[in-house]
């Protein structure tokens, strides 16, 4: 019997996104479009970037990338439950790249990694919470995730003589 239960389909949602996803799915693409705009700006600098650098930015890029089509799609069917371990994959990459970038040198965080350790401990509630089908719980950690971890740190890439602000604005 438990294999039974085991096996049964997951839920899918076809509802409508809401209002939340909606507005978290805008600031997800005018996020992208403003990074990959810096990146094109900064081009002639790319050979003194690190590669530690780049694995950051590339999957901060692939989890903003697929913000809104997580947010805006069907969920719960497979290709939402593909994507999102791809997107969880990214998110904690990140988050780990990020403990090992210094502006203050070696051993220092700034406020920012604050977003790092609470992305390490709140993307693992993310995959928990979807694969015991809690949805509602599930849905409140993905927007704070992409709220916080996603909008207001990326936020924080571009003011401050950051590197993206640079490209961007210098």
């Amino acid at each position: 019997m438990a294999s039974a239960a085991h096996t049964a389909p997951h839920p899918v949602s076809v509802a409508r996104p809401e209002r939340i996803d909606r507005l978290l799915s805008i600031g997800a693409v005018i996020l992208f479009g403003a990074a990959v705009a810096a990146v094109v700006r900064g081009h002639d600098q790319w050979r003194m970037v690190p590669v530690l650098i780049w694995a950051h930015l590339t999957t901060i890029l692939v989890a903003t990338a697929l913000t809104p089509v997580m947010l805006l799609r069907v969920r719960g069917d497979r290709q939402h439950r593909t994507i999102g371990k791809v997107w969880i994959t990214a998110m904690l990459a990140t988050a780990i790249t990020s403990l090992f970038i210094h502006v203050s040198g070696p051993g220092r965080f700034s406020v920012i990694h604050l977003l790092s350790f609470w992305t390490l401990f709140q993307v693992p509630l993310i995959w928990w919470t979807a694969r015991h089908h809690n949805i509602t719980r599930h849905r409140r950690a993905v927007h704070g995730m992409v709220l916080g971890a996603l909008l207001v740190a990326g936020f924080f890439t571009f003011p401050f003589h950051r590197l993206l602000g640079n490209w961007l604005f210098g």
